[in-house]
This record gives structure tokens, C-alpha cells and sequence, in this order.
């Protein structure tokens, strides 16, 4: 008889949509949706699979949400929509 219960193997995997993270999902959306809009969509097809490659070896090695804290660094304050961290260009704080 089976296994009543199922337990899982790897608890530190993330989500996944199909194949994809949730991130790599995201940057593969924006190019294959343009391409669909318009109407090139085998261009749509290759830009998501080069945003999917490029994602893939930026995140080589680091953590998942190594992007958002690029993103908190050299992107604009409202963004990342971040309330409650300081401003990045505040390198000392009082305290």
C-alpha cells in the first residue's frame, strides 16, 4: 500500500509557474506580450527566451530575492515600494 502521506523533499525550493520562478515568469511575460501586441511574435518568443537566459545567469549562485535588492539600490525610491527602509543614497544613519 502507498505512502498515506506525502512529504516533501526540498522545503527551500521556490514557487514555480510551469518550469519558470515567479521572477523568471515576470521577465519572460513583458517580451512575449509585446510581441504578441505587435504582431511579431516569433521576436516576442526569442526576447523572452534571451530575458529568461539573462535572468538565469544573473542569479547565478545568489538568492532569490537578489533582484529586489538591486532594484532597492540603483532604482528610484518608489519602485520597489519599500515603506519602512530608509532611502538608498543614506549611507549613515543616526543611531
Amino acid at each position: 500500500m502507498a505512502d498515506r502521506y506525502m512529504i516533501p523533499r526540498r522545503l527551500d525550493d521556490p514557487e514555480l509557474i510551469g518550469f519558470w520562478t515567479i521572477d523568471e515568469f515576470a521577465g519572460m511575460i513583458v517580451p512575449f506580450a509585446w510581441g504578441i501586441l505587435a504582431q511579431h511574435i516569433l521576436i516576442g518568443i526569442a526576447l523572452a527566451m534571451g530575458a529568461w537566459f539573462a535572468l538565469r545567469k544573473a542569479k547565478a549562485g545568489r538568492t532569490s530575492s537578489w533582484l529586489l535588492h538591486a532594484a532597492y539600490w540603483y532604482l528610484p525610491a518608489g519602485f520597489t515600494g519599500l515603506v519602512a527602509t530608509p532611502p538608498s543614497h543614506c549611507r549613515r544613519l543616526a543611531g
